[in-house]
């Protein structure tokens, strides 16, 4: 690619470095975040539901075990599809990233280090989410389908520690936005000289 190629694009990308006004990744992200929390989330209230009877009895809430893994499942679903788009939306953004260089995270990575390891740890969680996907599916639909409690220990054990790596992995979106400017139109417009409230406004 030449540079005068190069500068052209330049010259179309907004201040946020993109070809769009609103960063899409950033907000897939936390679909795929959300889908999967309350897919873990009501698998764990289905799981546990012999202890919340009488509390839900008294609160005069009348609920089906079965409607708990019902939500899990159907989550759990749609956080694997929507995560195809939220890895792929990332690859985009990240290829068209211009990181400060000159800095470190608060965990002492370069940008260049963070862009690796953010974008490997997406398709990680990709495999992750999907695998347990399949891993529900066979619950539901196979393994468990008779069984009151439709999930396993080790299911719920899984599902909170890829929770967990997810909030490593967001951190360290975090750190590209907030630290590096990646893709943050206030950033991009203090380095281009422009005030970012009266580009809001």
């Amino acid at each position: 690619m030449n540079s005068e190629l190069i500068d052209q694009l330049g010259s179309q990308l907004g201040a946020n470095g993109l070809p769009y006004a609103i960063p899409i990744h950033p907000n897939l992200v936390h679909l795929t975040l959300g889908l999967f929390i309350i897919g873990i989330a009501f698998d764990i209230a289905g799981a546990l539901f012999p202890l919340e009877k009488q509390i839900l009895k008294f609160l005069s809430l009348t609920v089906v075990r079965s409607n708990f893994f019902d939500v899990g499942w159907y989550n759990v679903l749609a956080s694997a599809v929507i995560t195809f788009f939220t890895v792929a939306a990332g690859f985009y953004e990240i290829m068209l990233a211009s990181p400060l260089t000159d800095i470190k995270s608060a965990w002492g990575l370069q940008a260049m280090e963070t862009m690796l390891w953010h974008g490997v740890g997406g398709v990680l969680l990709l495999f992750l989410i999907v695998g347990m996907t399949i891993w529900r599916g066979f619950q539901r639909f196979v393994w468990r389908n008779d069984v009151a409690r439709q999930v396993q220990w080790s299911y719920l054990a899984s599902g909170m520690a890829i929770l967990f790596l997810m909030f490593v992995h967001g951190t360290l979106g975090a750190h590209l936005a907030g630290e590096f400017g990646v893709h943050n139109t206030a950033v991009g417009l203090l380095q281009y000289g422009e005030n970012p409230n009266a580009f809001l406004k």
